[in-house]
This record gives structure tokens, sequence and C-alpha cells, in this order.
């Protein structure tokens, strides 16, 4: 009599039934429309009507576009839809996400949602300002009450009395600013209730948050067009390009990259938590592209805005270009647009609307910043049932303190710094992000194809070619060297794993070269698009190229060409950026430097000890893994009755 096996079934039907049950019970956007204002409200803020106008006057005018759009559809897009898809495929947040790809690959996720956490700190200091001058403008001793404001004058006052500056005579804090810490705790009370009571509120404040400065933005484009000297304003965005720029500024690639990641919202976990709170089967490619459009949509206007208004300004000041304004960074859009507004009937009317839109541009990005903490918290075992306004407290609470810092005297000075830095955390973040989806999906099995020696040669061929390059082109400073040594390392390597696959065939004769290749070139990531593509509908097949062979390499490269830009220093010296960012003191170079050490710690430290983040299993990994116990239970009680029946059988026939 043969012993009855022991069937596998039980564990395909958990494994068939935690698949079709995956999400149930999560909050659900109501509609793909709420999901679109959410998600583009998210990725509109700051960026698109003061880091976008910003960059395009410091970098070259209409020139700008080229590494822009560069980066939107090459970059910025392929990015989106990974993580949009991911959160969708899985249900998870961005840490549950990359946890189900890699377990080591758990501190990716940690280092985008660490990343997000550090930017909003200072982020809402800039709605605390908003703030700040909106109540101001009330005041009896109000500075717009003035007959004509230049933009000069402008931009001191929003420095001087907005911000505090006054009195500062280093880079060191001496003083709090008492408004500003009022008007911070104020901002992250806002964000606090609209966190507090789920998606469904978060949404309902973005059909406020995005439609109402939508509006407004057209109405101050349409006025600013009409302002003398606008028109050269707006020549100088679209109509002249400084070409030089590339060589004078190389490093204006590595902000194009950085601007997109940043207006998107990608690398900060935002989109993969909004992509977990649609259904399943929402086709994640056209979302991205709708979202990334938007976005990209909204900066190009607002830039024609600005530069119109700027274009004015140069007017009033007697200037040729608007070149010759000196304006930066956040100074760039409160110079500006005020001035503006200011001349037109019942102008103070219209400055105040001016400070409600950017605050409510702001405050959906800032609450996006949150929401992908508290769903990566919610998705642990750990943090699973905890009530989400008690979480939602102690996150905001926390992001309260840490922007105190920049509500001294000297705020800006550490806010512009840490956004430099936070450049690069952005760019690492991307990396670490293709290499995990493209590189480390389901290495396991690529390894047991063709042998852990083939694949980690070419690993290694791949990034090590690209290391090599840039210490040639960057550190060296030759750019011939470079593209020899990335060339002849390749080959060398390549040539090295060619003589390994060649001897693994002679092993294994079923195996083909094409078989091979495949299974060493693209097989993760195809593997990768085909679940995704399972759940998510279409993904183009260009896309898992570039996850796998263009995005992280270029990254990569971006990474260490920003850290290559120069400076001059206060005695005309040419110095690297890095280190040096403006002159600032010591302390805002190193806090700044600290938060790319921070994120790459995450990311090395699971890589290296994935133990450590083992609370941070979601719980459907803690259900999967009771379930395997249980099916070993049973398994194991079968085995002994096979045994007892076969040694009772046995028995039987010996007493015969």
């Amino acid at each position: 009599m043969d012993s009855p096996a022991v069937s596998p079934t039980p564990l395909l039907k958990t494994n068939e039934t935690s698949v079709e049950t995956k999400g149930e019970g999560r909050e659900r956007f109501s509609s793909r429309l709420a999901f679109y204002f959410s998600a583009v409200g998210s990725a509109v803020g700051f960026g698109n009507v003061w880091r976008f106008p910003s960059l395009v006057f410091k970098y070259g005018g209409g020139a700008f576009f080229i590494p822009y759009l560069f980066a939107l559809f090459l970059v910025g897009i392929p990015l989106l839809v990974l993580e949009i898809s991911l959160g969708q495929h899985f249900q998870l947040g961005d840490v549950g996400c990359f946890g189900k790809i890699h377990e080591r690959a758990r501190g990716v996720g940690l280092a985008s949602i660490a990343c997000g956490y550090m930017l909003v700190t200072y982020y809402s200091m800039l709605l605390a300002w908003t703030f700040n001058a909106f109540f101001a403008s009330f005041r009896a001793d109000n500075f717009w009450d003035q007959d004509e404001v230049s933009g000069t004058e402008a931009k001191e006052y929003f420095y001087q009395t907005i911000i505090g500056m006054d009195i500062v005579g280093d880079d060191q804090p001496d003083r709090l600013v008492g408004m500003n810490v009022f008007y911070s705790l104020l901002t992250w009370v806002v964000i606090y209730f609209s966190l507090a009571y789920g998606l469904e509120a978060s949404g309902k404040v973005s059909y406020l948050t995005m439609g109402f400065p939508l509006v407004i933005l057209f109405v101050f484009l349409g006025r600013s067009l009409t302002l003398e000297g606008s028109e050269n304003g707006i020549n100088e965005y679209i109509g002249e390009s400084n070409w030089g720029i590339f060589s004078d500024h190389p490093e204006i690639w590595s902000r194009a990259v950085s601007q997109i990641f940043f207006s998107l919202g990608t690398t900060f976990g935002i989109m993969t938590a909004y992509g977990s709170h649609c259904k399943r089967n929402e086709p994640a490619f056209l979302n991205s592209c709708v979202v990334a459009l938007s976005n990209s949509m909204f900066s190009f206007i607002s830039g024609f805005a600005v530069f119109a208004t700027l274009g004015h300004l140069a007017y009033l000041e007697g200037l040729d270009s608007v070149a010759d304004l000196e304006y930066s960074s956040f100074g760039l859009v409160f110079g500006s647009w005020p001035v503006a507004l200011g001349t037109l009937p019942g102008g103070q009317h219209w400055i105040r609307l001016f400070f409600i839109m950017l605050f409510m541009l702001g405050i959906d990005s800032a609450i996006s910043f949150m929401e992908a903490f508290l769903t990566v918290l919610h998705d642990t075992k750990l943090f699973h049932n905890v009530d989400r306004k008690r979480a939602s407290l102690v996150l905001t609470a926390c992001a309260f303190l840490l922007s105190t810092l920049y509500a001294t005297d000297v705020g800006l000075v550490f806010l512009d710094s840490v956004d430099y830095y936070i450049n690069f955390v952005i760019i690492l973040v991307g990396f670490v992000k293709c290499v995990a989806a493209g590189w480390v999906y389901k290495i396991e099995t690529q390894i047991e194809c063709l042998g852990p020696k083939i694949v980690f040669v070419y690993i290694t061929t791949t990034f090590g070619s690209v290391l090599l390059a840039c210490a040639m082109w960057f550190g060296v400073g030759n750019a011939a060297a470079g593209f020899f040594g990335l060339v002849i390392s390749y080959v060398m390597g390549m040539s090295y794993v060619g003589y390994l696959m060649s001897k693994k065939k002679q092993e294994d004769q079923t195996l083909t070269w094409s078989d091979m290749l495949f299974d060493l070139t693209m097989s993760n990531v195809m593997k990768l698009r085909e679940d995704l593509v399972s759940s998510v509908g279409h993904i183009p097949v260009a896309w898992a190229f570039l996850i796998r062979h263009f995005i992280p390499q270029v990254l990569l490269i971006l990474f260490f060409l920003g850290a290559d830009a120069t400076t001059i220093d206060e005695e005309g010296n040419e110095v690297k950026m890095f280190g040096n960012y403006r002159g600032y003191a010591s302390p805002c170079q190193i806090l700044g430097i600290l938060t790319i050490v921070f994120a790459g710690f995450l990311v090395v430290s699971s890589l290296v000890f994935p133990k450590l983040y083992e609370a941070l299993e979601t719980v459907d990994e803690t259900e999967t893994k009771v379930d395997e116990n249980n099916i070993d239970e049973i398994e194991m009680e079968e085995r002994k009755k096979v045994e007892t029946t076969g040694s009772v059988q046995l028995s039987k026939g010996e007493l015969a």
C-alpha cells in the first residue's frame, strides 16, 4: 500500500487568498478625480511658483527647459510610474513595497520617508512666513500701504521684517522670531487636523487647495501680462537662452532632475502612499502621466506670470534685462508678484489673496509628506492598531519642534543650505529605488539560473565602470580619460561575464545564449513589470529599460556632477560648492551634509543588517509567516499520521 503524499494545496490557497484580499479595509479615494486632485495638489506647490522660476532665472532662461524636459520624460515620469504602481500592486507604503522587493531593501523606503520628513520641517516654515506676511498686511503699519513699492523694497521687507533677519551678524542663530514660531505652530495645527481625520478629510481639502490657486494663478497671469515691460520678461523666459550655461554650470542637469523629483513628489514616498489608496486595477501609467503633465503645465504657466512681472520690475528700475535684478530663492516670488498686484485697484486685497494662494499651494504638499509617513506606520505590525489621531499628533508635534530651527533669525540661511543638500538626498533615493526595482527584484531567481558569480560580476561591471568614469571626470578633471575608462572597464568586465556564461553553457547544454542574455540583462525588471501589469494595467516595455539601464546610471553621474559644482568665495577663489554653499557658516553646511549621511545610513544599514528593521514588517508579512508556520505544523502532523499508519500496516504484515 502506497503512503499518501502531503499536498501543497493549502499553501497555494493561502497565498491566493492573501492576494485577493490584499488592501481590504484600506482607505480609498472616492474616485479617480479625487486621486488626481490629491496627487496633483501634492505635486503642485512652492516648487512650481518659487523653485522652478528661480531655476529658470538662474540657469539661462529658456536653456533650462532642455534638461528640465529630459528629466521629466526620461527620469521623472518613469519613477512616478514605479511609485504609483508599487503602491497599487502591494497596497502598501514605501517601506512595505521595498520590503516586498527584498527584505534588505526596506532601508530604501525608509530613506525616502526620512527625506520627505526632513524636507517638510523647513517646507512648513515657508508656510509660516506666508501666514506671517498675510496677517502683517492687516496691521496699522502695513508695509503695502505705501503708494509705490519697488521690488527691492518688497524683498528687503520680506527678509528683514517677516523672516526677522534685520539684526543678523553672522550665520549663527541668536534668537527665535516669536511670530514665526507662533505661525509655525498654527501651520502644524492645520496639518494635524487635515491628517487626523483620514484620507476623506485631506481629499476634501485638496479640492479647495488645488482648485482655488489655479483660478487665482490665471488672474495673476492676466494682470502680469498687461504690465509695461512684461514682454521683455516673457522674451527672456522662452525667447532667449544662454547656451553657455551648459559649460559654465554643468550642474544644471542635476538641478533639473532634483527639481522634477521635488515637484512631482517622487522619492518622498508620497506617490507610493497615494497609489496604495487606489484600487489595484487603476491605470497607473495613465494616472502618472496626468499628474506629471498637469504639474509641469502649472510650473510653465507660473513661469510666465513671474517673468512678466520681472520684466515690469526691470522696466521700473531702468535695467536692460531681468538678469540684472538681484533676486534669488524665495525672494524671487515675494519681490515680484506683490509689487505687481499692488498696482491693481484695491491692491492690498490682491496681495492678501496672493498670500492665501501661496499657503493653499503649499499646505497640501505638506500634508502629503506627512501622509506618506502615516501610511508606512499604519502598514507595520508594530503601529497598525495605533489610533490615527494619536499617530498624527506625535508626528506633527515632533516636526514642529524640529522646524523651530528655521524660526530663528537665520532660519532662511539654514533653510537655503539644507534645501541645497536635500537635492543630493533626492537623487540618491531615486538611484537606490531604481536599483532595488530594476536589479534586486527576484535576484534570487536570477542567481539560481545563472549563478552568483555571473550576476555579481555583471552588476559590478555596470556600476563600477560608471564610478570609475565619475572619478576621472570629477576627481581628476579629465573628460577624455573618463570616457576612455568607462569604455575600457565596461568592455573588460563584460568580456569576463561572457567567459563565465560560456562556461555555464558548457555545463548545461539546455541553456541558450538568448535566454541567458535576457536573464542577465532584463529578467528582474521585466518580471517586476509583468507582476505590476497584472494589477495596474499597461506599462510600456521602454519603462523597464529606463528603470534598469538608464535612470540609475544617469542619477549616479548627476550626483557626482552636482557635488563637483564650483562657486566663487568671498576672496574671489574658485571652490567646490559642496561644503561651501553660498559661503554659509560650518553649522549650516554640516546640517545639510548630515541629511545625506542619514539617508545613506538607512540604506546601507538595512542592506547589511536587515534584522534591524524587522519591526517594520507589514501586517500581511506577519500573517504570511503565521500561515506558513501553520502549514508546516499541518505537514508535520500529516507526516506523523503517515508514519504511524505505515508502522501499523507493517506490524500487521509481520503478524500475518
